[in-house]
């Protein structure tokens, strides 16, 4: 599995597996499955409603918890520096595990920053606690990371974004090389273009498909190839066996310069997922249970 050194120096792996809208019924078998096939991170949310499979998952799975990576997100209606410090315990309650080796901000709270510097900063001091590995963020654009980074004390190791051939935001991934924060990309393949409707779908672009049968791979495969070698992380999902091992199987090719940069070219500056001003406690507020 090929790793990055965030920038406290902790090593992550550069795939994971993702369990966004993966029903807690079948998460754990997923979960198994991912660890079988040779994934190392696994990537949930406190929102996501599965922090209690997943942690089945892993124990059930034989792979000892020093070698998965486990990354979770806080959701904003535990926002603020106790509400987020209780957010940990009841993430790790449910995850069975006493820490968290990447703890993120799962939106940047844009019409209450104060509860969201607040909650950053639960996060800095759970750092210094021992009790998360590393800290991050999720879809924050770059106006609010000036806004965080204007009070940090920490530069989050991580941004966990949407990142795929037809959204890249690459702005936004200069931002973050010259931050030292490393770009995460959620949808990866694209997967959010398929199941909005009326757009066309990443898996059925005609550049994509050609790169993949010069290599003898699908699209999916040559979508996170390009991330890799890009050097972005990815968080591919997937409840179906052959497709969890497909996702995981693109490591035994290279894209050239000029493929690369074919992908590059497909860009569409259109959002998949919310716009970060959209998502407010009164439009996405929701009460998150107890461990």
């Amino acid at each position: 599995m090929q790793t990055v050194t965030l920038n406290n120096d902790l090593r992550m792996p550069m795939l994971g597996f993702g369990v966004f809208q993966t029903p807690p019924d079948v998460t754990t078998a997923a979960v198994q499955e991912a660890l079988h096939v040779g994934y190392r991170l696994i990537d949930t949310a406190a929102s996501y409603g599965n922090e209690r499979e997943v942690g089945q998952g892993i124990r059930s799975s034989g792979i000892g918890r020093d070698e998965v990576f486990i990354e979770t997100k806080v959701w904003i209606s535990d926002y603020g520096y106790d509400a987020t410090q209780h957010a940990f315990d009841k993430s790790a309650g449910k995850l069975g595990v006493e820490r968290i080796d990447l703890l993120l901000l799962h939106q940047p709270l844009t019409s209450r920053f104060d509860l969201t510097l607040a909650a950053w900063r639960a996060l800095e001091k759970l750092l210094a606690d021992g009790k998360v590995r590393a800290i991050g963020v999720s879809n924050f654009i770059p106006e609010m990371l000036d806004r965080l980074l204007a009070e940090a004390l920490v530069v989050p190791a991580v941004n966990q974004i949407e990142v795929h051939p037809y959204f890249q935001q690459k702005p936004l991934q200069s931002l973050h090389a010259r931050l030292g924060i490393l770009t995460q990309a959620w949808s990866p393949i694209g997967g959010i273009t398929s199941y909005r409707g009326g757009r066309k779908s990443t898996f059925d672009d005609p550049t994509l498909l050609q790169i993949a049968h010069e290599h003898g791979k699908s699209a999916a495969q040559v979508m996170l190839r390009w991330h890799l070698q890009e050097g972005r992380s990815a968080i591919p999902k997937s409840t179906r066996p052959a497709r969890i091992a497909e996702n995981f199987d693109f490591f035994d090719f290279e894209l050239t310069s000029q493929q690369l940069a074919a992908i590059d070219t497909l860009d569409t500056g259109v959002r998949g997922g919310p716009e970060p001003d959209s998502v407010t406690l009164e439009n996405y507020g929701r009460s998150i249970p107890e461990a």
